[in-house]
């Protein structure tokens, strides 16, 4: 299907903003809320993201009285709205008169209302009912001058994304079909000899429901892709309803984050006018500030390195974690200003007043519990005015010569019932190797497998464990024309069916690796590992064999001793990087780095001091260029710059000083 083409979502500056749920309140709280709202510098809100059961309190009759009257407040107040369709979760009359659109677990059981999404993407009933929602909203603010931006209902599938109900085994037989036009061609994609599983009738079909035993991972695959497709096409219709009655751009926003699987946000770019991401840290990750920069360096990259908007982020705790942490004096302006020194010409909060009941009563917001006599108030108040004098940044580009592939196939084939080690994950790889950049002051663009190279010195393939020839065909001639690699464990294991690739492990990168991987020989959890060279490991190793590389370290112990752990192999005018382990942190960080040199990549200035905490990015417009320094730690640093400090107003020549805990921001005085 061709993706529309793109409305642009312009914007005086750096958005500043916020969710708003005016329907927790009454109207005298709203002035005050707006006159607030106007202290802080808020400019953008997202309102009606779950307003259906306010709209529509009965079937088919409507009341936008309120909603008139909020739009109409914020539009006097020069507030822009970022208008939601309201159809996140539908109202208790429709999952009562139709209980058949609620989802259904892999075990067979229901899920009842009283949470969110309680709906099946594939049900026509909901989907009808939605539609004429966002035709009755979308006639009414259309061309309402307050709306800015339209937002298609609210993080989809983040709850719901996987429904196992008759009607979601119908779907996914229809997408079947169109796929793969022949069971014959079916059964030769999911393996179905195995176990007496051969399809004969398309009815025999069914998504993965619980299984005595293991279930097919070529058909776990292909419902994953299912699925993100079908919550996709939900998007598709609401934006196409949209896109008739009005002009203004529209989004969703994404989920790029860690624990969000479920949906390949690549197929999905393609559809959104501009894209937009939800993040909150997770204090599960043993780094979370290397994953919020990840997660923005991905978001950027599903733009093709356009701006975006950061469209939720927190001021402080969430309420969903094991322990949902507050954040530290400073964090939420280094949080904020990392997003958009990766690219976010937008930054905005969940949400603007905290709730006092239902399950986010204990999520924090820019204006808490505790009023403005609070610290976060004051925080959210500083940080307003800075990202006021950041507009001129606005519509600049990220620099960056270093590119991560990431697939959310291989993190989907990854996560079957059967593999190697339960205790490694996808995103265990990919948050290692981009830890170990990101701890060097590197700018990383995250980049889908089978993407253009050609702007790159430097391309990281961690565990790319679904790969198609093509896709790893890309990434061989690259390095070929003289591009340097680093491809890690796992990765060209399977092809886009889930087939191995036979003839020893890495597949299709094998000859440009240098290696040929007889066996895998995964590593128990309280095991370590120890390399030639002295680097420690731990979880992974694999007994392989050098054919045309250099081995620059081999496993000194373990169940691989003696086999390769770290080889090097010149193939065409590049050089081909293999790791067959996962390093310590501190290990990793050394071989990235060799490999960084060699490959001719530097961070984007110079750090003086302590520098393990500090986050160098620059963005460059047609004007002027900016360095952003984010300064995580305690000590202060020095960092090589010439020009003005937009947060401050201060000349800068030569070297600029950043605090302990304080961003600094450099229009630089000539091109770098």
């Amino acid at each position: 299907m061709t993706s529309p083409a793109r409305r642009t979502f312009t914007h005086d500056g750096i958005a500043f903003g916020c969710d708003y749920n005016p329907e927790q309140w009454t109207p005298d709280v709203w002035d005050e809320d707006i006159a607030l709202m106007g202290e802080a510098g808020v400019d953008l809100v997202a309102i009606n993201i779950f307003g259906w059961s306010h709209l529509e309190p009965r079937e088919g009759e409507f009341d936008f009285a309120r909603l008139d009257d909020i739009i109409g407040r914020l539009h006097t107040a020069g507030i822009r709205v970022n208008l939601g369709t309201g159809t996140a979760s539908p109202p208790a009359w429709l999952t009562r008169q139709h209980p058949e659109i609620l989802p259904m677990a892999d075990d067979g059981t229901r899920r009842y209302p009283g949470g969110r999404q309680a709906w099946c993407p594939s049900s026509p009933v909901f989907r009808s009912a939605a539609l004429r929602l966002v035709d009755a909203v979308a006639r009414r603010y259309g061309d309402h001058p307050a709306v800015a931006l339209w937002h298609v209902s609210n993080e989809l599938g983040c709850h719901n994304a996987l429904c196992y109900c008759d009607e979601s085994a119908a779907a996914f037989r229809r997408w079947l079909r169109t796929k793969y036009g022949t069971l014959d061609a079916l059964n030769a994609a999911w393996g179905t000899a195995f176990w007496s599983q051969t399809y004969g009738e398309w009815d025999e079909i069914l998504p993965p429901r619980a299984t005595i035993s293991t279930r097919n991972p070529g058909q776990f695959l292909d419902f994953h892709r299912f699925s993100s497709d079908e919550l996709l096409a939900t998007y598709r219709a609401e934006a196409g309803v949209l896109r008739v009655l009005s002009t203004q751009p529209i989004t969703t926003n994404f989920m790029v984050t860690a624990h969000i699987e479920n949906l390949d946000y690549w197929s999905w770019a393609g559809e959104m006018d501009v894209i937009a991401n939800d993040h909150y840290l997770d204090h599960r990750l043993s780094d979370p500030t290397a994953e919020l920069a990840f997660a923005a360096d991905l978001s950027r990259g599903l733009g093709q390195g356009a701006p975006w908007i950061l469209m939720e982020h927190s001021t402080g705790a969430v309420n969903w974690q094991p322990l949902n942490h507050p954040k530290s004096a400073g964090q939420i302006l280094r949080n904020s200003l990392t997003h958009v020194a990766r690219g976010a010409d937008g930054v905005c909060f969940f949400q603007w007043r905290a709730s006092v009941q239902g399950s986010e009563k204990f999520h924090s917001a820019m204006l808490p519990h505790a009023g403005t006599d609070s610290a976060v108030w004051r925080e959210v108040v500083e940080l307003g005015g800075i990202v006021d004098r950041l507009g001129e940044v606005a519509g600049s580009r990220v620099e960056s010569d270093v590119a991560l592939v990431f697939s959310w196939e291989s993190w989907w084939a990854t996560q079957t019932d059967s593999r190697p080690s339960q205790a490694l994950g996808y995103l265990d790889q990919i948050h290692a190797a981009y830890g170990a950049l990101h701890a060097l002051g590197l700018t990383v663009d995250v980049v889908a497998p089978g993407a253009d190279l050609s702007a790159y010195r430097l391309v990281v393939v961690p565990g790319l464990h679904l790969v198609r020839a093509a896709e790893a065909a890309v990434i061989t001639d690259w390095i070929a024309a003289g591009g340097t690699a680093l491809v890690t464990f796992y990765s060209g294991t399977v092809d886009q069916d889930d087939r191995v690739w036979t003839g020893g492990y890495t597949g299709p990168f094998r000859d440009a690796l240098g290696i040929r991987i007889e066996e895998f020989a995964p590593v128990a959890v309280d095991a370590s590992l120890t390399l030639s060279d002295g680097s420690r490991a731990r979880l992974w190793s694999e007994r392989a064999h050098a054919t045309t590389a250099e081995v620059a370290a081999s496993f000194a112990d373990g169940p691989s001793a003696g086999h390769p752990a770290v080889t090097r192999n010149a193939w065409g005018d590049g050089e081909a990087w293999y790791l067959a382990t996962l390093l310590e942190p501190a290990d990793y960080r050394a071989l990235v780095a060799d490999i960084a040199e060699r490959a001719g990549v530097r961070p984007a200035a110079r750090v003086h001091g302590a520098d393990a905490a500090v986050e160098i990015v620059r963005r460059r417009g047609a004007d002027a260029a900016y360095l952003f320094v984010v300064n995580h730690g305690d000590s202060p640093v020095e960092v090589d710059a010439a020009g003005v400090e937009l947060v401050t107003g201060v000349p800068v020549a030569g070297r600029v000083a950043v605090p302990g805990g304080a961003v600094r921001i450099i229009r630089e005085e000539a091109a770098a």
